[in-house]
């Protein structure tokens, strides 16, 4: 214990000699939190709209208030012809075209079906899906009541809907992308700063010879690897203290669970990141190899741990392969405690997943470093 205390001393020390190191993992958190939480928004909203109104009529005005307080299109300019709304489309000015036709307004008063042509920029797919989305929903809405206006003016009662479909959505009812993506970004935070900082910690022992001297002392392998550990536990903790304060003065995110059993479940995430840095510590030879090896582990981890893409959308051989990153378990973790309030009876799966991965990549690691040091 005395020499493991030592050690951590030693650490400690190194860590607060190299000030820039320390800086950038206590600011990376919040910076990175900031700008990904306002840049990462997947509603898609205020499309820039070009409208050629050929009607001119107050039908199809009507029809174009909707589009602009659905939120979803801006109607910033008016053609006068197909050309027109054809080059700002192209150019980039306008992402959506509205063109209603001329004998439009007659159509909806004789009850016949009034085409209006939407045209949408789909080199962007996401504010396209959204565009097209917005634009049928409108319609049907628009349909609808159409229809009940007719229907009450011909029976002289009031019509209902056959079906009576009452959506809720729960815990995130105003689909706010920043109550998703916070969470989210505070793990791969984490995973970045843990994994990179401490797969070259051991490496930079070596290069500047100083493991040769911790070999010789009476230090123990295991015991070595948790004084490598241990310091950046604490740095963890103060990233996500930082993160979540940012989350909830900027973002207004809810922490709707207990704040004890986050603080519990992220050091197992905490320590399988730092497990995995020491275990890319022993495989690297020299800092570059650990920072390469480091960004090897990183963006795997952002593509099939289900931050930025739906896991049950990926083919299963890649389902499969999430599996065993340990920033899967600690999303689900973490959006089921922060956004659900969810307890530890529903989270064992994800717990008993990163002790299997500590444990798995610690024994490596003290195995391939004895096989190194001997």
């Amino acid at each position: 214990m005395i020499r493991l205390w030592a050690l951590l001393v030693k650490e400690f020390i190194q860590m607060k000699r190299d000030r820039l190191t320390f800086a950038m993992m206590v600011a990376l958190p919040i910076v990175q939190l900031i700008v990904f939480g306002f840049a990462i928004n997947t509603d898609v909203k205020h499309l820039p709209t070009i409208v050629f109104d050929q009607s001119l009529q107050q039908e199809g005005r009507d029809l174009l208030s909707s589009f602009e307080a659905s939120g979803y299109f801006d109607i910033k300019y008016v053609a006068g012809s197909y050309q027109a709304v054809n080059d700002s489309i192209e150019s980039g000015k306008a992402k959506v075209g509205i063109i209603i036709p001329p004998d439009f307004s007659e159509n909806v008063k004789h009850g016949r079906s009034a085409a209006v042509q939407v045209i949408v920029d789909a080199s962007d797919s996401m504010a396209a899906s959204s565009a097209i989305s917005t634009a049928q929903i409108i319609g049907q809405l628009k349909s609808q009541e159409i229809l009940f206006q007719k229907l009450e003016g011909i029976t002289g009662k009031s019509v209902s809907m056959p079906y009576d479909i009452r959506i809720r959505p729960w815990y995130n009812s105003d689909f706010v992308s920043a109550f998703y993506m916070v969470p989210g970004i505070l793990g791969v935070v984490l995973t970045m700063t843990m994994v990179m900082i401490t797969s070259m910690a051991i490496v930079r022992e070596r290069e500047r010879g100083t493991l040769e001297q911790l070999i010789v002392t009476p230090l123990k392998t295991h015991e070595l690897m948790l004084g490598k550990i241990i310091p950046y536990i604490f740095v963890g903790y103060m990233q996500v203290t930082l993160a979540l304060a940012v989350g909830i003065l900027v973002f207004d995110l809810p922490v709707r669970g207990s704040l004890p059993l986050l603080y519990g479940l992220t050091s197992l995430f905490i320590v399988a990141s730092l497990s995995l840095g020491v275990l890319i510590s022993t495989v690297a030879r020299t800092q570059m190899q650990a920072m390469q090896l480091s960004f090897f582990v990183f963006l795997p981890s952002i593509l099939l741990s289900g931050f930025m893409f739906p896991r049950e959308a990926m083919p299963t051989l890649f389902y499969v392969m999430g599996d065993v990153i340990p920033l899967t378990f600690y999303l689900e973790i973490m959006r089921g405690i922060v956004l659900k309030g969810i307890g530890i009876h529903f989270l064992w799966t994800q717990v008993l997943a990163l002790i299997a991965f500590i444990l798995a990549t610690l024994a490596v690691s003290i195995m391939k470093f004895q096989k190194k040091i001997a």
